[in-house]
């Protein structure tokens, strides 16, 4: 469909402030924070309420125009990124909480609300929004139900998923549809399972009912320096052995540590290979205890410095060198790719290992930082682009560390999506018959594939099209815009 006709079309839906087509200002909007992936988009709309997005989605159906929705754009996959013939719905001014029901333990968010926002509002009132990725101050909930994010604290109070307990969707031909609610489990097929961490490609999310936690009564954190990364990679298998499950395990390795010394100057020890943090929560008797029992496997584990946060302040200052560490990076390359995959806890050792390994054979550095507790591995490949071939270099060792995480029984993605960045990586994972399978979910929803086309399979299949593998050429990878790997 021409541009200016379904501008103008928009428009009349929307008026004429929220429809964006200068092409300076639609650059704004040509990543999500993998910025080696730029698509700027036709026509962008910045909706303020759920009835906005009801009505674009409702003329990009009826002229079969893709549409792809984003939140705050700090997603790490190029999930949010634009088609360059479709709309792109933002949803970051939609930032309302809409409901706080303290005596249900519930929260009504719109998708723009930023993830630190709901826990500052609800906190002095004793309840807060536990998961926590690390740009929390910046990412919206909206995009973390795209993503099913994770973060530090997921260890013990699960991820994205195990929070959202309703949805309101607009579906990908425009209807309104509400899913679950406040109560903790709907019955009949788990809708809910389905969208949370479907990638924007099952409809749009409006609203989302979520838990609030209680805060804990006590938290301790401590901050233990190692020799290097197999002796805290040992320290976490004795905790987690132990049948000891802390609030959150995270690990940076020296690369990491320097980076993130430069960045925010957080006062790590001298000489360490490798840090963990550790934070235990809960009633004060048994945060003292287990507290106990995590240093003394720290030690006996090789710790050669401990230090425990005497207060808020100095939690904080353990916790800004870690949740600063990818943007730290930046410090000490000029070019980096954030890695994300999931490997079992026992595998640390071997496949830090090996991630060395790679590294010093291809001159290519790699700084770990990692959710240690539940082997969520974020490497940091970095690089650097103006020198010619470091960059098909650094994503030689980037897919070799997805490799080696499938390899050890684990997956290509922990949190961050598969997006665009990962879909050539899904057939290394799942076998055809499975790709197959999820995508008959998908064309359940979107017909007309046009919500959020593209994005976590390799070669999207045609809801027309009979299941099974395909005979002779796919008719997208014909004209261009799917290929088959």
């Amino acid at each position: 469909m021409d541009t200016d006709v379904l501008a103008a079309r928009l428009r009349a839906l929307v008026g004429d402030a929220a429809v964006i087509t200068d092409r300076q200002r639609l650059r704004t909007y040509e990543c999500d924070g993998l910025a080696q992936y730029r698509v700027v988009p036709a026509v962008v709309v910045l909706a303020a309420s759920t009835e906005d997005v009801a009505a674009v989605v409702r003329e990009c159906a009826a002229q079969r125009v893709p549409f792809v929705a984003r939140g705050s754009g700090t997603g790490l996959s190029g999930g949010a990124l634009p088609h360059a013939d479709g709309v792109l719905i933002v949803m970051s001014t939609m930032r309302r909480i809409l409901e706080v029901d303290r005596d249900n333990q519930r929260a009504v968010v719109e998708p723009g609300v930023i993830n630190l926002q709901l826990s500052d509002v609800t906190r002095p009132d004793g309840y807060y929004y536990a998961p926590d990725p690390s740009s929390q101050q910046v990412c919206s909930i909206g995009g973390n139900v795209a993503e099913n994010s994770g973060g530090a604290h997921c260890l013990k109070y699960g991820f994205t998923s195990n929070h959202v307990t309703g949805l309101e969707l607009v579906a990908p031909t425009g209807e309104v549809e509400q899913i679950g609610g406040k109560a903790p489990d709907a019955p009949g097929y788990d809708l809910l399972g389905a969208l949370v961490g479907s990638e924007g490609t099952l409809g749009v999310v409006t609203a989302a009912t979520v838990r609030l936690t209680r805060t804990p009564a006590d938290v301790r954190t401590l901050l233990a320096a190692f020799p290097g990364t197999d002796q805290a990679g040992a320290a976490v298998s004795a905790v987690i052995g132990a049948g000891v499950i802390p609030a959150a395990i995270e690990m940076m390795d020296a690369l990491a540590i320097e980076a993130a010394e430069a960045a925010v100057q957080c006062g790590y020890p001298e000489g360490a290979g490798a840090v963990l943090i550790v934070e235990i929560d809960g009633p004060a008797s048994d945060v003292q205890q287990v507290f106990e029992e995590v240093e003394g496997h720290c030690r006996a584990h090789g710790a050669f410095e401990i230090r425990i946060a005497a207060d808020d302040a100095e939690r904080a200052l353990f916790w800004k060198g870690r949740k600063s560490a990818f943007a730290a990076v930046g410090r000490i390359s000029p070019d980096y790719i954030v890695q994300d995959g999931v490997i079992p806890r026992t595998a640390l050792p071997e496949v830090l290992s090996s991630i060395a390994r790679l590294s010093a054979e291809s001159g290519v550095r790699v700084a770990n930082v990692f959710h240690a507790g539940d082997g969520n591995l974020h490497p940091l490949v970095l690089f650097d682009d103006s020198v010619e071939g470091e960059s098909e270099r650094a994503e030689e060792v980037s897919g070799a560390i997805l490799d080696l995480c499938i390899q050890h029984g684990g997956s290509i993605t922990g949190e961050h999506g598969v997006g665009s960045d990962k879909a050539k990586y899904m057939p290394r994972m799942f076998t055809d018959d499975d790709l197959d399978t999820m995508q008959l979910v998908r064309c359940a929803f979107d017909p007309s594939s046009i919500s959020n086309p593209g994005k976590v399979f390799p070669t999207p299949r045609l809801c027309g099209e009979r299941p099974g593998r395909h005979q002779g050429v796919h008719p997208l990878a014909e004209a261009g815009v799917a290929e088959v790997f």
